[in-house]
C-alpha cells in the first residue's frame, strides 16, 4: 500500500480517532517508575545512606536492572487468557502492593526487601510488553508514531519524578512514606489502561490452531529479508543513549560543578528528553521510520562530536548536553516507531514479539557504555564522546546507504 493510500484509509477509517495515543504516555508508567526511578535512579542513593558499600550498591543496582533484558522470558504471557490490558492494570497493582512491603521493611538494603523489588521489578515488566503489543494493535501510522513519543515522553517524567521524590524524601520522611509515595506512582497511572479501547480477543479453535498462527506470525516478523535491516537498526550503536549515564562523570573534566550536573542531567534532563521524544511525533508519516531514526542517529552523534572536539570548558559541556538530551529523546521515540515497524500487526503474539524485539534493542545500550568506558580509560575524557559519536555516525551513515541507495533485485529486474 502507497503512503497517499494509507494515509486515506487511516482518515475513512472510524476507529482511528479513538486510539488515543496520548494514553501510553501512562500506561508505561509503572515499569518507568521501578526500573528507572526506583531502580536505576533513587535506590543506591538510599542504600548509601543505609551505609552499604558503594561496589555493592553497584552490584546490587546491576542485578536489580536485570529483569530489563530477559523479560522476553515471561512478558509473553499478556498474549493469553485476558486482554492486555487486563494484564496491565494487574501487574501495575500486584507490583505496587510488593513494592509497599519492602519499603516497609526495617531496612531497604535488607535481603527481604530486595528480593521483593526485584520480584516487583520483574512483574513490572509484563507492563511495556503488554503496551508493545497494544502499540502493534494501532491502525494509523501516525498514531503509532504518536503512541511511540508519548511512550518515551511518559516513561521519562514519571522516572524523573520518582526519583526525585525519593532522593529529595529521603531525608524527611520514613521508608513506609516513601513507599506509598512510590506505589502511587506505579499503580495510579495504570488506571488509564480503563480508558483504552477494547483490544481484540483472538479465539482458536484447537491448541495447533493457535500454535500455527504463532508460527506463522513470528515469521512474517523474523524469518524474512526484511527483518535483517530491521535487526541491524535496533541492534547498531547509533541511537544506544550509552551516554546517559556517563554525562555526570565527565562533567568533572569540563570544569563542571555537582550541582549544574544535578540540574542539568535531573529534572531539566527529563525535559530536554520529553521535547525531544515530542519533536519526533511531529515528523511527518511519509517519512519512513528507520529513515527518521537514523538521521536522529546522526545528530546525535554530532552533539557528542562538540564535547569531542570542543575546548573542555563548562559552556561546550552545557551546549553538548543539552544537544545530545534533545536528539536522545527524539531517537528514544523514533526506536519505538522502527520497532512496531518491524513488529507489524500484534496478532496474537504482538507483546511477545515485541519484548523480543526490545531486549534486542537494549544490547547496544550495554555494549557502547562500555565502549565509552574504554575510549575514556585509554585515551582521556575526550575520547569517551568520541568513541561513541565515531560508531553512531559510521553505523547510521551505512545504513541510510543501504536503505536509500536503489538496489538492483528479482523484483526490480522484473519490472
Amino acid at each position: 500500500m502507497q503512503p497517499t493510500e494509507a494515509a486515506k484509509v487511516e482518515r475513512e477509517s472510524p476507529s482511528v480517532s479513538h486510539e488515543r495515543p496520548w494514553l501510553f504516555a501512562f500506561l508505561i508508567a509503572p515499569d518507568a517508575a521501578i526500573a528507572i526511578g526506583l531502580v536505576s535512579g533513587g535506590l543506591g542513593y538510599i542504600l548509601r545512606d543505609e551505609g552499604v558499600h558503594p561496589a555493592r550498591v553497584a552490584s546490587l543496582v546491576g542485578l536489580l536492572t536485570l529483569p530489563h533484558a530477559i523479560y522476553f522470558l515471561w512478558g509473553p504471557v499478556t498474549d493469553f487468557w485476558m486482554r492486555r490490558r487486563t494484564w496491565l492494570l494487574l501487574a501495575a497493582v500486584v507490583a505496587a502492593l510488593i513494592l509497599l512491603v519492602a519499603f516497609h521493611q526495617p531496612l531497604l538494603s535488607s535481603s527481604w526487601a530486595l528480593a521483593l523489588i526485584f520480584l516487583a521489578a520483574c512483574i513490572g515488566m509484563v507492563v511495556p510488553s503488554a503496551c508493545g503489543g497494544m502499540m502493534g494493535d494501532l491502525r494509523s501510522e501516525g498514531n503509532r508514531r504518536r503512541a511511540g513519543a508519548f511512550y518515551q515522553i511518559g516513561s521519562l517524567a514519571v522516572a524523573a519524578v520518582t526519583t526525585f521524590v525519593l532522593i529529595s524524601g529521603s531525608q524527611r520522611f520514613s521508608l513506609s512514606q516513601l513507599g506509598c509515595m512510590v506505589a502511587s506512582l506505579v499503580a495510579l497511572p495504570a488506571l488509564a489502561a480503563l480508558a483504552t479501547p477494547p483490544q481484540p480477543v483472538i479465539h482458536d479453535q484447537t491448541l495447533r490452531q493457535m500454535a500455527l498462527r504463532i508460527k506463522g506470525e513470528f515469521k512474517a516478523t523474523f524469518l524474512r529479508r526484511d527483518a535483517i535491516p530491521y535487526t541491524m537498526l535496533v541492534t547498531f550503536p547509533m541511537c544506544s543513549g550509552g551516554m546517559l549515564g556517563l554525562l555526570p562523570e565527565l562533567a568533572r573534566d569540563y570544569g563542571v560543578s555537582g550541582g549544574q550536573v544535578a540540574w542539568i542531567n535531573g529534572i531539566a534532563g527529563a525535559l530536554l528528553t520529553s521535547a525531544g521524544a515530542f519533536a519526533a511525533s511531529l515528523i511527518p508519516v511519509r517519512v519512513r521510520a528507520p529513515i527518521a531514526f537514523l538521521t536522529a542517529g546522526l545528530a546525535n552523534a554530532a552533539s557528542l562530536a562538540i564535547l569531542a572536539l570542543g575546548p573542555m570548558r563548562p559552556a561546550v559541556y552545557f551546549t553538548g548536553t543539552v544537544l545530545f538530551l534533545f536528539t536522545i529523546g527524539a531517537c528514544f521515540a523514533l526506536f519505538t516507531a522502527v520497532a512496531l515497524e518491524f513488529l507489524g500487526g500484534s496478532g496474537k503474539s504482538g507483546s511477545a514479539r515485541y519484548a523480543i524485539i526490545n531486549s534486542l534493542g537494549n544490547l547496544p545500550v550495554a555494549y557502547m557504555a562500555w565502549v565509552d568506558g574504554r575510549g575514556y580509560a585509554l585515551w582521556g575524557p575526550r575520547a569517551m564522546p568520541g568513541a561513541d559519536a565515531l560508531l553512531s555516525a559510521a553505523a547510521a551513515c551505512l545504513l541510510l546507504a543501504y536503505l536509500l541507495l536503489p538496489r538492483r533485485g528479482p523484483s526490480a529486474s522484473a519490472n
